[in-house]
């Protein structure tokens, strides 16, 4: 309860009505809050890929009645406002992967044993959770026969404190702001939970064990631990071991008597998730020299021989989800997502069939390797005079290339017949794509040299997540995102985390198996190799 005379200060606190367009949202704010804070109160969730920096512009909100654009983020209230939100600037629900590989597919379950008893007719279920920085896919499973009931994903609501790890690490400075992130999370999952006993037609007391993987940050943001040393060198975590709680102590609403899991992680950056992806692809137990990667805003690798693993996170920026390019998104409806060379001009594939809005990461990928193709831009990504091309491009092609914001840049999609604008990738997002793939590939190389592996010796890439199961292979070899290997050693695993979750729910050897293997792999970081530099220097070109 707030003193007397905290309550005074907050009594005499300006506070003001800010109203949303379209959608008829009022929400009352104190004086000094940002638009961005406020559309959150309004549960209207604008795009924030810079966690609310103002750097990335997306998130640009316009005033009535002027129509004024000014950044939500960096715009403080001080008076009545009314709001128009267009719909660029609105976060989307992206495409949700919720499958992955398992290839420990015959783990027989035995956990469930210890909660006989509990429930006449040993009807017992459990929940395998991964919970990723942008998306929550929980699955509910028999925990006698391992039979996976229902499985669903949703958006993350702590994109709401920023698009990245660092932007919440940032935020969860105190323990009220820590707490008011776990919350953020609790309490979907817990409706995330309701609506998949509803597809299963069961109770949630029938839940009697929770297994939840996911990054270092989302780990210790779940578990109500601190972050703040994650967010300055040496970025220890507060804890890499694996925990059992009870439900009441997460707030988490299943079997008051039911046990929830959390996977050990491995380093400051190298979390549970690509831990359990590794136990998913069993590669504790390869005979084939392995990479597992895992591409986003903070890459994870493991790279494996018979002998030995090591992993490494690569801050690779949030480019591959929009930030930093001109008309960039997540894959949410009306984005790009793949660029093709059809006979004498491109062709475009768009999610929901629509109008193109924006180019998301597997787009902005292809539109690369396209453009490099086409000799559009060279290997250190410039753009080639556009005289140059005029006898070796169809006149197609030749007409997309153009002068933008005076930056050389390519059209994509001209929307003629809409009131959208162009979408193009100009030189500035070809250079926030080299820093973005330099990132990924640099790690690889690192860990390479440590095991003294060259490109060729790489038996298997495993791509994992999201957006690595979306990516086209050629287009990432194409610009040098993934060793220089032939294209039949690729392959796409889907959401090996939460597949790796179900391991850790269903079977007791396995929770034991995943503390060895995190202790086992050999974590590398990378900024503090003598070659580091170099190795990104060169890495930029494609």
């Amino acid at each position: 309860m707030l003193g007397t005379e905290a309550y005074s200060d907050f009594y005499l606190m300006k506070h003001f009505t800010i109203t949303f367009k379209p959608d008829d949202k009022q929400v009352i704010i104190h004086q000094g809050a940002t638009i961005l804070q406020a559309a959150g109160h309004a549960g209207i969730i604008l795009n924030t890929i810079c966690g609310g920096k103002g750097i990335c512009k997306k998130c640009a909100v316009k005033i009535a009645p002027d129509k004024k654009e000014v950044p939500a983020c960096q715009y403080h209230i001080d008076s009545d406002l009314t709001v128009i939100v267009p719909h660029q600037s609105r976060f989307f629900a992206q495409k949700i992967l919720e499958w992955g590989k398992l290839e420990q597919h015959a783990v027989e379950p035995d956990i469930y044993k210890k909660h006989l008893g509990l429930t006449s007719d040993n009807q017992i279920y459990g929940l395998a959770v991964d919970i990723g920085t942008t998306t929550i896919v929980a699955k509910l499973i028999d925990m006698t026969d391992g039979s996976v009931k229902a499985v669903k994903g949703i958006m993350n609501p702590q994109i709401q404190f920023g698009e990245d790890v660092i932007s919440r690490i940032n935020y969860a400075q105190t323990e009220e702001k820590r707490r008011q992130l776990q919350k953020s999370v609790t309490e979907p999952l817990n409706e995330l939970i309701s609506d998949l006993c509803r597809q299963a037609a069961i109770d949630r007391s029938r839940i009697f064990e929770m297994a939840v993987v996911g990054n270092t940050t989302m780990n210790h943001l779940f578990l109500n631990l601190p972050v703040s040393q994650l967010g300055q060198a040496p970025y220890h975590a507060h804890s890499l071991q694996a925990f059992d709680n009870d439900p009441a102590t997460l707030n988490i609403n299943i079997n008051p008597n039911a046990n929830i899991h959390t996977a050990a992680n491995i380093a400051g950056f190298v979390g549970a998730d690509i831990l359990a992806a590794g136990m998913a692809v069993n590669i504790a137990n390869t005979k084939e020299n392995t990479l597992l990667i895992d591409i986003g805003t903070n890459g994870e690798i493991i790279l494996a021989t018979d002998s030995k693993l090591y992993a490494a996170s690569c801050a690779a920026g949030p480019a591959f989800e929009g930030a930093g390019i001109t008309h960039g998104s997540r894959a949410a409806k009306g984005a790009i997502e793949a660029v093709v060379i059809n006979n004498d001009d491109i062709g475009i594939d768009v999610i929901g069939n629509c109008p193109a809005r924006s180019i998301c990461g597997s787009g902005l990928i292809d539109a690369v390797a396209v453009m490099l193709e086409l000799g559009v831009i060279n290997k250190t990504g410039r753009f080639v005079e556009k005289q140059k091309l005029k006898d070796s491009l169809p006149s197609l092609v030749y007409d997309r290339l153009i002068i933008e914001n005076d930056l050389p840049a390519f059209i994509f999609a001209h929307n003629h017949d809409t009131d959208l604008p162009k979408v193009t990738l100009n030189q500035k997002d070809i250079r926030q794509l080299q820093l973005a793939k330099a990132a990924i590939r640099t790690g690889i190389i690192l860990l390479q040299k440590k095991l003294a592996i060259k490109d060729n010796d790489i038996e298997k890439v495993l791509l994992a997540g999201a957006f690595g199961n979306y990516i086209d292979k050629n287009s990432a070899l194409r610009i040098g995102l993934l060793p220089d290997v032939p294209i039949e050693r690729v392959h796409f695993v889907g959401n090996a985390a939460a597949s790796g979750a179900q391991l850790l729910l269903l079977n007791s050897a396995s929770r034991q198996l995943a503390k060895d293997l995190a202790k086992k792999i050999e974590y590398i970081e990378l900024a503090n190799e003598q070659s580091f530099t170099t190795t990104y220097a060169d890495a930029m070109f494609f």
